[in-house]
């Protein structure tokens, strides 16, 4: 299994890549927001040779809106991976099962050089989700011993902790995998 992080505007652009795969780089936040720092980290996975990944936090409503505000400011790099982060948002909402699918084939629509997958928790995964889909991989909260998540799907990327960082495996024997996988 190979091992990465993701990260976001709480950690710093100069985070360890030691022993580190891929990276997922948290990218926007429904149709207003970006990380201030996402250059920056992106800068850094890509200086380290790292596989690069950039995710969107969903929120409820406007799916195409969201789909192009994260495309336009997630790189465009054919190899990257695309994920979308479903979760509960700031104000208690989350997208339906619906919408959800909706985002996730509308960005393999509009970016067909790169893969996309799914980002929930266990919790979501198991008792939110109707309808299965995670585009092409499921990457799964789970905080257990990493590479053992407590679902039954299939997955590809599973977070086990978040200290000091949000630390993830990737169900792939060598880097070079993944780098294959993730360019379709």
């Amino acid at each position: 299994m190979l091992h990465g992080i993701d990260v976001s505007a709480y950690q710093s652009s100069s985070y360890p890549t030691d022993g580190l795969s891929f990276v997922f780089v948290k990218a926007t936040e429904g149709r207003s927001y970006v990380n201030p720092k996402l250059a920056a980290q992106t800068k850094r996975a890509r200086d380290a040779g790292l596989v690069v990944g950039f995710y969107h936090f969903l929120w409820p409503g406007n799916l195409t809106a969201q789909a192009e505000y994260f495309l336009r400011h997630a790189p465009d790099r054919r190899g990257d991976l695309l994920a979308v982060d479903w979760e509960t948002t700031g104000d208690g909402n989350h997208a339906s099962n619906a919408e959800k699918d909706r985002f996730i084939r509308k960005l393999k629509e509009l970016r067909p050089h790169n893969r996309v997958v799914l980002y929930c928790n266990r919790h979501f995964w198991l008792n939110v989700d109707t309808t299965s889909y995670a585009g092409d991989g499921l990457w799964i909260a789970d905080y257990v011993t990493a590479g053992k998540p407590r679902i039954k799907a299939k997955w590809r990327f599973h977070q086990y902790t978040s200290e000091p960082h949000d630390k993830n495996v990737a169900k792939f024997a060598e880097k070079d995998d993944l780098r294959d996988w993730a360019t379709p």
